[in-house]
């Protein structure tokens, strides 16, 4: 029987830990899963690699690849743009892995327009004062950026709602095997299983 991956988009407050956790469930279940990587315009930050994080392409290119049709979605955010490139995914889907997109919501609800089949994560901290405490935690950010993040994060929760799943990212390794569980669940929803129920009921007419 066919078994195509399904396509799966994080979202979630800047400071969550989307990344710590694709890293831990990557490292994890590296067979089962395939991390698409987003293409932006904005600048690396320290220790990221061309083509690990993010393929980095000035405006220019990422114009270019908006006009022929090669992002599934983009948004431009900050100032930036990101996108996530086409090809890289619909081949991993065909393989049968299961294809992880770590995209803003803005980006997330264009996926699922066009792909309506995705399943969407929201990946959260227990609370606002512990969103806040991370985001000062990286020590990279300067106070007016925190705060600029805060009200996002405060725009960001009005669409928590049109995810399928909240992940409540408290402990990591418990949250990195929730989200395990809850993709390899969606596998056998039934609607995502149609052509094995038709050979079923062909089989069951034959005994």
């Amino acid at each position: 029987m066919e078994n195509k991956g399904i396509l799966i988009v994080v979202s979630g407050f800047s400071g969550a830990g989307k990344g710590t956790i694709m890293r831990a469930l990557l490292d994890k279940y590296e067979e089962t899963y395939a991390l698409s990587v987003s293409a932006t315009t904005r600048d690396p930050r320290p220790g990221e690699v061309e083509g690990r994080e993010y393929f980095f392409r000035t405006v220019e290119e990422f114009e270019k690849m908006i006009a022929k049709e090669d992002l599934i979605e983009y948004a431009k955010y900050v100032d930036n743009y990101y996108g996530t490139p086409r090809t890289y995914v619909e081949e991993q889907l065909e393989r049968g892995r299961d294809v992880i997109l770590e995209i803003e919501i803005q980006g997330a609800l264009k996926v699922k327009e066009k792909f309506p089949e995705t399943l969407l994560l929201f990946v959260t901290p227990p609370s606002a004062a512990e969103l806040k405490r991370r985001l000062e935690g990286r020590g990279t950010e300067t106070p007016e950026v925190i705060a600029s993040r805060m009200k996002r994060a405060r725009e960001e929760a009005e669409y928590m709602d049109r995810y399928d799943y909240l992940i409540i990212n408290d402990d990591l390794n418990e949250c990195v095997e929730e989200m395990h569980q809850i993709i390899q669940g969606e596998h056998r929803r039934s609607y995502r299983n149609n052509a094995f129920m038709e050979h079923m009921k062909e089989d069951l007419k034959g005994e």
